[in-house]
């Protein structure tokens, strides 16, 4: 229990920030939501309480803040230790490709390196505008918001098999005012899309093996189950995408999908699959790109 005298000395922005990257530390807390140390984390966290922009200028990091400020605060801070809650949970919003997303327990955190693609224009895997997006097992449905965000024109179906998580993305699609183009829909994969097509589908899919799974940080831990377990080597959900999705993908579709720190477990299942795999400037990996004709010419040799 940190000493009452000792946070009454906090008497500025830099101070509190100070504080709450030292008890982070102290506490063994784990990053990887949107931070990935414990200054940026206290640093969030305390520019939000205060109800100040994250693109302060520094000098106003020497402010003075009121007892009541200084309170509110710590009170945050301490929530952060003790309940384990990622940041952007406890704040409710995360920044992804340059939107804002409303986030709670029921879905991912947003921090998916397919942001880099979708900036680029998934380029040079598409050339021109995909019309008909499908953001498969969306989550917050920051993916296919922020797909529809740069394809102007496009069509973009959110789909996922918790009816918690797309109550979340139906509230980022009004956020984001999107109701004209952008649809929820509750399937288990595909099963619910009838005879709907795409030019693109991208996907975050649950992908973590079991024992992976149980090993997991609190913070990991606090993001739901079902979003990130997926077998006992994390393939479950993938084998069926790669199965199921070239009857949903247009002639020249393309299949982009993320699994992240399981690429062992997926190059050991399918040693033969002719994916590429992007490279990120801002870090990242485990994201592979297939066109519909090579998914297709790679299942029928199974």
């Amino acid at each position: 229990m940190t000493d009452p005298r000792d946070t009454q000395a906090l008497t500025t922005v830099r101070d509190l920030v100070r504080w709450g990257a030292s008890e982070f530390g102290r506490r063994g807390l784990v990053f990887g939501h949107g931070t990935d140390n414990a200054l940026d984390e206290a640093f969030h966290l305390v520019l939000h309480q205060l109800h100040l922009n994250a693109e302060l200028p520094t000098v106003y990091l020497e402010a003075h803040v009121t007892p009541t400020e200084r309170d509110a605060v710590l009170a945050l801070l301490r929530q952060r230790i003790e309940s384990r809650k990622p940041a952007a949970y406890l704040i409710g919003e995360i920044q992804f490709c340059g939107l804002s997303f409303y986030v709670d327990e029921r879905v991912l955190v947003p921090r998916s390196p397919i942001a880099e693609m979708i900036e680029a224009r998934f380029a040079p895997w598409i050339e021109g505008e995909p019309l008909q997006i499908l953001d498969l097992c969306t989550g917050s449905g920051c993916i296919g918001i922020a797909c529809a965000d740069v394809f102007e024109d496009a069509e973009v179906d959110l789909v996922d098999i918790d009816a918690g998580a797309l109550e979340v993305s139906r509230r980022n699609i009004a956020r984001h005012d999107l109701a004209n183009r952008v649809t929820a829909i509750q399937s288990d994969l595909f099963d619910a899309l009838g005879a709907r097509r795409y030019d693109l589908i991208v996907s975050n899919p649950p992908y973590v093996p079991t024992a992976e799974w149980e090993a997991l940080s609190a913070e990991y831990k606090r993001e739901p189950k079902l979003a990130l377990e997926a077998g006992e080597d994390g393939m479950d959900i993938v084998e069926r995408i790669l199965v199921e999705a070239p009857d949903y993908l247009n002639e020249d579709g393309l299949l982009v999908c993320e699994i992240g720190g399981s690429l062992d477990e997926f190059e050991t299942r399918y040693p033969t699959i002719p994916v590429a795999w992007p490279e990120f400037v801002r870090g990242g990996d485990g994201v592979f790109v297939i066109s519909r004709a090579d998914l297709v010419a790679w299942l029928e040799t199974r």
